[in-house]
């Protein structure tokens, strides 16, 4: 009787390898493609054994771009390893706004009327309608530098509603200016593209115009509302800036290339806050890993379909942060990373990323 279990296993295994091996990425389901950042695979994930009952889990993204798809993976991920796979036990409806608050609107009203036993909320537009849109829906947010000016939670991490909970990046400005300082020594002026309706950029500028003065820097700030403003902004600091930054803003990502396109052309090394705009042409940034940021947002998620109430899953902030560098793109720029941040980052040039496209 053992045999015959270990031989029926044996050829279970044997036939599951040959089928991965007969067909091509574009064949495999999302659940056996490789994770956005170099992690391991999804279906190398050792699920919770645990029988779980059936759970649904509708995400919302304001845009789809490299790092809110990883932080998206990384929950996904997350709840398989706790016990909750798609496809199996767990249905997970995605609805990406395309950038448009009008689209934003309508997927929170969807949402609520499907009635899922949770909502995953990235980016803080995504966040702030679906919070507004019910009041007794479990909402995680995640993606939000700055959940207390998005009136998501208080001053004391307390949630303005009792059915929200999250986490947020809140990434101290201080150690990127001191990279940024250490980059470029003679910079004097920092552009800034943002885009004025993400109240996450916009807090990023105010702390930027209170840091900077004391650091014998100033501040140009260049507002950019549609993506197809990012080439001309960025274009608007040549011989104004000595570098450009840009923090998770989603408007920016989606058209990055463009930005890092005329970055190029005009010799103005771009300093990002996530791996992948480093890897999509940044010179560098001082960030989080968007797919870790994503697993530890689902594990919040799964404690909620777990049964525990959202008020005792507390909100929580993210703010280890990782050095990426991009030699390459640092040339194409027009500057030199030194020795001494090469030696302490992740060179995304020697470093591939495994890709889920």
């Amino acid at each position: 009787m053992a045999f015959a279990t270990l031989h029926r296993a044996i050829v279970g295994t044997l036939i599951s390898t040959l089928s991965l091996a007969g067909c091509s990425q574009s064949e495999q389901r999302p659940e056996q493609r490789t994770n956005l950042t170099g992690s391991e695979p999804l279906s190398t994930i050792v699920p919770n054994t645990t029988n779980k009952p059936s759970k649904s889990v509708a995400i919302t993204a304001i845009v789809e771009h490299p790092s809110l798809d990883a932080i998206r993976q990384g929950v996904i991920d997350e709840l398989a390893a706790e016990g909750y796979q798609q496809g199996s036990n767990l249905k997970v409806n995605f609805q990406s706004a395309q950038g448009s608050t009008a689209t934003v609107g309508q997927i929170s009203k969807q949402f609520v009327a499907d009635r899922p036993d949770a909502i995953v909320a990235i980016s803080t537009p995504s966040a702030q309608s679906i919070a507004v849109a019910t009041k007794d829906i479990p909402i995680v947010y995640t993606a939000v530098s700055d959940p207390v000016t998005a009136k998501l939670i208080d001053s004391k991490n307390r949630p303005i509603q009792a059915n929200i909970t999250g986490l947020s990046t809140q990434l101290p400005l201080g150690p990127q200016l001191d990279m940024i300082q250490q980059l470029i020594p003679n910079a004097k002026a920092l552009g800034y593209v943002y885009s004025p309706g993400e109240m996450n950029s916009v807090s990023v500028r105010d702390n930027l115009k209170a840091d900077l003065p004391k650091r014998g820097m100033t501040l140009i700030e260049m507002p950019a509302n549609r993506p197809t403003d990012i080439a001309m902004a960025t274009n608007s600091l040549e011989g104004k800036a000595q570098l450009i930054y840009t923090s998770m803003d989603n408007n920016v990502a989606s058209a990055f290339e463009s930005m890092v396109k005329t970055a190029n052309t005009a010799k103005l090394p771009i300093i990002a806050s996530d791996e992948f705009s480093v890897r999509r042409g940044a010179t560098a940034a001082l960030g989080v890993n968007d797919y870790e940021f994503g697993r530890t947002t689902g594990k919040m998620v799964a404690q909620i379909l777990d049964g525990k109430p959202v008020t005792q899953v507390p909100p929580q902030v993210m703010n280890k942060l990782t050095l990426f560098v991009s030699p390459k793109h640092a040339a194409l720029q027009g500057v030199t990373i030194p020795d001494s941040l090469l030696r302490n980052a992740i060179n995304v040039d020697t470093t591939p990323a495994k890709s889920a496209k």
